[in-house]
């Protein structure tokens, strides 16, 4: 065990003897997030929703360390350290909203349909799933590239004619660039990328769904 591991362990320790919503408690919690971020050990990566998980990570922190009030079962040292549990949890939020962020993504390419008995059958999870997604996003990944109106990039972000509409969402397609790299790449803020993405590409992809639908 690293001095690192033991300095975390005894603090938990330490916390953990003090009532659950008490000064100490907190006071105990807090020297612990103080030192996880020190570390640097906890995990990190670029997707704009990595700041979302870490605070529901030091949430469920909060709430499961000493006791369970949130999950089935609280922290347990013997299975690993605090870093380890800690990163485990942040891993499986970044996965959940990614494939939330993939969902919501998909569903411009969504419809409803109605059964005999007149009920809507919402079938976003159908053309999410196999065969029908990879085949509907390579459509859409074709009709980016060949781009035949030049519709696509004749639409661009002010005196930023490399930021175009074809650019963005071929970027975005499953599997996407996270909005912090894309911002990187072009010097843009995430903000200007992500509103021009949603009142310029969004509507032109709306447009090729629709166009899909009638032929």
């Amino acid at each position: 065990m690293t001095a690192l591991e033991q300095q975390l362990q005894q603090l938990v320790i330490e916390t953990c003897q003090h009532p659950y919503g008490s000064v100490l408690r907190q006071k105990g919690l807090t020297s612990l997030v103080r030192l996880i971020n020190r570390s640097q050990k906890l995990w990190k990566d670029s997707s704009t929703y990595y700041e979302d998980a870490l605070q529901l990570t030091w949430l469920y922190f909060c709430r499961n360390l000493c006791e369970a009030v949130t999950a089935k079962s609280a922290y347990d040292s013997e299975r690993s350290n605090i870093v380890t549990w800690l990163n485990a949890y942040l891993k499986r939020r970044l996965q959940d909203m990614y494939i939330e962020n993939q969902q919501q993504q998909m569903k411009f390419f969504s419809e409803e349909k109605e059964d005999s008995n007149g009920a809507a059958i919402d079938t976003i999870e159908r053309i999410v799933a196999p065969p029908q997604a990879p085949n509907l996003l390579e459509l859409v990944r074709q009709w980016a590239e060949a781009d035949r109106t030049k519709n696509l990039r004749r639409t661009y972000i002010r005196d930023r004619a490399d930021v175009n509409a074809q650019v963005l969402i071929l970027k975005r397609l499953p599997p996407e660039t996270s909005w912090q790299v894309l911002s990187q790449e072009f010097v843009l803020p995430v903000s200007t990328l992500s509103s021009f993405y949603q009142r310029k590409c969004i509507p032109l992809l709306k447009e090729f769904h629709e166009q899909q639908r009638v032929a």
